[in-house]
């Protein structure tokens, strides 16, 4: 046993001196050291799905965007060099400081020395400088230079410089604006150029997850692409009485303002228009005019620099469950008139307070911000068929609209018919309503001199010193027409009656619970 263990260390320790001995012999038969090559592993290379790539579409977009600088004049120099923020102008530091050196080289690399500098000289007059107020961004919708932006944007410019996204600078002038739905259309001259130019989606179509892509100029910083999901539809942000915005979570910053949202096929579904935000900064909650919306407002201001809407000229409210009980409505949708103003088209018409507009030609109305903005969408002078609930009947009127005032003032309640004379008791407490009520000083409703705090009326916020005009839509002039009328509602099965509350604000409806006791 032990020997064979010898014979074998010996025959590897000759085979081991016959491959040194090779070695050595390849060695002075070459002249070149052999060399003796390790095995190691291939670069990591994972097989995995792939992530659809945005480069197409933002390839074939991103000459139809555009940065928007816009300017205003001013009447000093040093305002007009305070474009940084600090606090003077950097035109009063010597010529050799640093930072104004910094500054004057800051501009020339973004394009704005030059044009500053012909600023200047072209308006040296008592109109005052040019100045950069505000950076933006907007979208070629023609191929002869009309551009898209948000009215914010422009508003406070005197004049408009657009940059498109190979760095060239072009003078445009203002076509037409509006601030009801914070849009701009702005013009340059082509010169023979034809520009690249998108088109709108069918933002109908759109899904809550689908993909977006926004293209702008955020910080002033140029052509940037950010990409993300559309999060919602309808968002109602209180900017206006046609709020209807996309909300999507791709990141938009200031200066994305104007800039579009696009589908994967190249289309705009929406403008960028503001963002919800504590900071500044995006937090991925941005809301963008849907396309539908701004294709038509945009064409009349290519075409007549201004938009008319229709008019209906009715102070409305929503319809509340509560209030939808009170009068015998079947859901709570639709639109309660509050007030016909004077002479508007919904008063001619015969639409009265108290009505609710529950369709307009034949299509049901959402609420208040549904039936403003389908009003408004149409032309002045189309006559259109309104659906209304009255008296807990359904009953139709045909209104001829008018055309919207520039600036539409809330209407006021008026009551047209007589005041009739005071009931010698001058107060009566309604306990079921948490409410004590006593004359008007002028003769028209019953005065609310308290209110229970434990109340319902309380909780919808009734006060001290407003006025009950109408209880169900019918006028009231003390404390026993609306005890009067609240039983006649329990009678008719009802759980609560509607009650028109007058006050410094304005008029309003309430439903109040009448079954209490």
């Amino acid at each position: 046993m032990f020997r064979n263990i010898k014979d074998t260390l010996s025959r590897s320790t000759a085979m081991k001196a016959s491959v040194v001995a090779g070695l050595a012999v390849a060695a002075l038969a070459t002249g070149v050291p052999a060399v003796v090559t390790g095995a190691y592993a291939d670069a990591v290379n994972v097989q995995a799905p792939q992530v659809p790539s945005f480069a197409n579409v933002v390839d074939a977009v991103s000459p139809a965007v555009v940065s928007v600088r816009v300017e205003s004049r001013v009447n000093s120099v040093a305002d007009e060099d305070d474009s940084f923020g600090l606090g003077r102008g950097f035109d009063d530091l010597p010529d050799d400081h640093p930072l104004k050196k910094f500054f004057r080289q800051f501009e020339q690399q973004q394009g704005r020395g030059q044009q500053r500098g012909q600023n200047q000289q072209k308006n040296s007059d008592d109109k005052g400088h040019l100045r950069p107020v505000a950076q933006g961004s907007g979208f070629f919708v023609s191929e002869d230079g009309y551009i898209v932006t948000n009215n914010h944007v422009v508003s406070d410019g005197a004049a408009f410089v657009v940059v498109l996204n190979d760095g060239t600078e072009l003078d445009a002038k203002l076509v037409g604006k509006d601030s009801r739905t914070d849009l701009a259309v702005l013009k340059v001259d082509p010169k023979g150029k034809k520009f690249t130019y998108v088109g709108w989606a069918d933002d109908s179509k759109v899904r809550v997850g689908d993909w977006v892509v926004a293209v702008g100029n955020p910080f002033g910083l140029g052509g940037t692409v950010t990409a993300g999901i559309v999060s919602a539809r309808g968002r109602d942000i209180h900017s206006g009485p046609y709020d209807d915005y996309i909300q999507i979570d791709a990141p938009v910053n200031k200066g994305n303002s104007g800039g579009p949202t696009f589908n994967l096929n190249g289309q705009v579904v929406g403008i960028n228009t503001a963002i919800f935000s504590q900071s500044g900064g995006s937090v991925g909650i941005a809301f963008a005019i849907p396309a539908t919306t701004a294709k038509d407002v945009v064409a009349d201001l290519i075409k007549t620099g201004t938009v008319s809407r229709g008019w209906l000229g009715v102070q409305i409210q929503p319809v509340t469950k509560d209030i939808a009980e009170s009068l015998g409505l079947s859901e709570a949708s639709g639109a309660l008139v509050v007030s016909p103003q004077d002479g508007s088209p919904g008063q001619k018409a015969g639409i009265k307070n108290g009505d609710v507009v529950t369709a307009v030609n034949g299509d049901p109305v959402k609420d208040p911000r549904d039936l403003a903005r389908r009003i408004g969408a149409m032309q002045p002078g189309s006559k259109v068929e309104v659906s209304i609930w009255r008296a807990g009947k359904s009953q139709s009127v045909t209104v001829e609209l008018g055309t919207l005032p520039a600036d539409q003032n809330q209407a006021s309640n008026d009551d047209s018919q007589p005041s009739q004379p005071q009931q010698p008791s001058s107060e009566k407490a309604l306990a079921d309503l948490g409410l004590t009520v006593g004359p008007s000083d002028d003769g028209k409703g019953v005065a609310i001199t308290a209110v229970d705090p434990d109340s319902d009326a309380a909780d919808k916020g009734v006060k001290e010193g407003e006025k009950i005009t109408s209880v169900n839509n019918q006028q009231v002039s003390n404390a026993g027409d609306i005890a009067k009328i609240i039983e006649q509602a329990k009678k008719d099965g009802r759980t609560r009656a509607l009650f028109q509350i007058q006050s410094g604000d304005g008029s309003r409806f309430v439903a109040l619970p009448i079954n209490a006791g």
